[in-house]
């Protein structure tokens, strides 16, 4: 098995061809092109192309802060929604131990002001009583409704139990540097801050303090991870299909989607990566939905999923297509124990690892949906640590701006995302509206 980030797609080429491909290389030449001259649509969020070269130890307050929060926080609270939780999200619950958290590890890494939901924060301020609680708020503007009501409930909490002085000095605010809701009352309290850069939009923020605090905190190896995307970033410096894996992604999506394949659904077979998929789904729902045009991004986590929605794949509609992501190696086996009555038939798994089990559960599923009408193409990452997660984070993100600009949407807005917000706050009462 090769180390580095790979992609199989011999179960499309039923759909596109390699001559295909290759008549899609000037697009994606194109496409290339007009990110790396910060030409195209949206050239002044291109601030993540530089975020892996970064070192931590020159982002004024991080490791001290950090080391603060480690010694003294049992909770660490982040407060905020779409980009601002899901990279730091994906990557904590990736790199931990599933029950980590049924085991006092300190801090504990707890979120909120991703909902509206007045039970959740009801549970939750009953769960961090009598903990000794640091809070994140997270927020460029701090005028988005989720993050700011909760955030209003969480400040009046934090200030009731510690004091307004003590709670200040527990309250982190990540946003703008210099103007917002949010950063006038981080001035005005006192807060520590640290910034969000102006040129990074919130889907691609995950590589800035918005997701490297809280990853930090719940120690999962940030300049590992920076070191993977940096060295993938150096290796996808070449336009051509088969010398960067993120463009030929890239070309076989936009092909497949010619062909009338509209839906995405990434599957893998690991439980610790359910939150990387809804973080994969802001970063091409929102790169990608614009002007009538873009592919659907959904997500399944097999073998689970199998058992629900693994009918609709195999048998319903063939607008789709599928994507694995698929852990080659792991770090923990559990084996398959012999029994002497066999009563459940399982014997002949004797002696198997799961790994295996899953690994063969994958290929059947792959080669299952593929004759069943489904294309499918696997994304090969060696293991699951901090340095190829890294390295995968950069990939999707470089493959949804490639994929932007070969679809000729501007990747870097989300101008939809406000109507809903009208409506809603018509229907509140907000003044102007």
């Amino acid at each position: 098995m090769e180390k580095q980030i790979r992609l199989s797609y011999d179960k499309i080429k039923n759909v596109v061809s390699d001559d295909d491909l290759q008549q899609v290389q000037q697009k994606v030449n194109e496409a290339h092109n007009l990110l790396h001259s910060h030409k195209g649509p949206g050239s002044d969020f291109l601030g993540w192309l530089d975020l892996p070269f970064q070192n931590t130890d020159d982002i004024p307050g991080f490791n001290e802060t950090v080391s603060q929060i480690r010694e003294e926080a049992e909770i660490f609270l982040c407060i905020g929604i779409g980009g601002s939780y899901l990279g730091a999200r994906a990557v904590i619950e990736a790199l931990t131990p599933a029950f980590n958290s049924f085991h006092g590890t300190k801090p504990q890494i707890l979120y909120a002001g991703h909902n509206i939901d007045s039970e959740y924060v009801a549970n939750l301020i009953d769960f961090i009583k009598g903990k000794n609680c640091w809070v994140n708020v997270i927020s460029k503007s701090g005028t988005t409704t989720e993050p700011g009501i909760t955030f209003r409930v969480i400040k009046a909490f934090m200030e009731k139990v510690y004091g307004k002085e003590n709670a200040r000095k527990r309250i982190i605010a990540t946003t703008d540097a210099r103007k917002g809701a949010l950063r006038q009352l981080a001035d005005e309290e006192g807060y520590q801050t640290f910034i969000i850069p102006d040129n990074v939009g919130g889907r691609f923020s995950v590589f800035t303090p918005v997701g490297l605090l809280p990853i930090a905190v719940a120690n999962c190896q940030v300049k590992t991870l920076l070191e993977g995307a940096k060295n993938i970033a150096e290796e996808l410096m070449n336009s051509s299909l088969y010398e960067n894996v993120s463009n030929l992604y890239a070309a076989i999506r936009y092909l497949l989607y010619q062909k009338g394949k509209t839906i995405e659904i990434l599957a893998n077979f690991n439980q610790k990566l359910i939150y990387f998929a809804e973080w994969w789904k802001q970063l091409f729902g929102e790169s990608e939905g614009k002007e009538g045009k873009g592919i659907f991004p959904a997500s399944v986590n097999f073998t689970t999923d199998l058992h629900s929605l693994g009918q609709y794949i195999q048998d319903g509609r063939r607008d789709l297509f599928e994507t694995f992501l698929i852990v080659e190696r792991i770090k923990d086996h559990i084996m398959v124990p012999e029994e002497t009555k066999n009563l459940d038939g399982l014997n002949y798994l004797a002696g198997k690892t799961f790994h295996e089990i899953n690994y063969q559960a994958y290929y059947g599923t792959a080669m299952a949906h593929f004759s069943g009408g489904v294309p499918n193409m696997t994304i090969y990452m060696p293991e699951l640590n901090a340095y190829w997660l890294g390295a995968l984070i950069f990939f999707f993100e470089k493959a949804v701006a490639i994929s932007g600009y070969m679809l000729e949407v501007n990747p870097f807005n989300q101008p939809g995302v406000e109507a809903y917000k009208t409506n809603m706050f018509k229907l509140l009462g907000k003044p102007g509206y």
